[in-house]
């Protein structure tokens, strides 16, 4: 497998963490723990956009380009 691929699987995985993370968690939970994971969460999600974000232009930049064929006649 490519690179790319590779790093835009890692990304989508670390933002599906970061949404279990944040969305089991309560709004308004006093429990300094629990408002840790839910902070994390949102810090893993963030990462895992920019992480698929990385691996699509990753994917793109080593696309196989035609080479350049010049026509000498004029």
């Amino acid at each position: 497998m490519k690179a790319g691929f590779v790093v835009i699987i890692i990304g989508i995985v670390m933002f599906v963490a970061g949404l279990v993370m944040f969305y089991s968690i309560e709004l308004g939970q006093t429990d300094p723990v629990l408002r840790l994971v839910k902070n994390i969460g949102t810090f893993i999600g963030l990462l895992g956009m920019g992480v698929t974000l990385a691996g699509i232009l990753l994917n793109i930049i080593n696309k196989n380009q035609p080479p350049i064929q010049e026509n000498s006649e004029i």
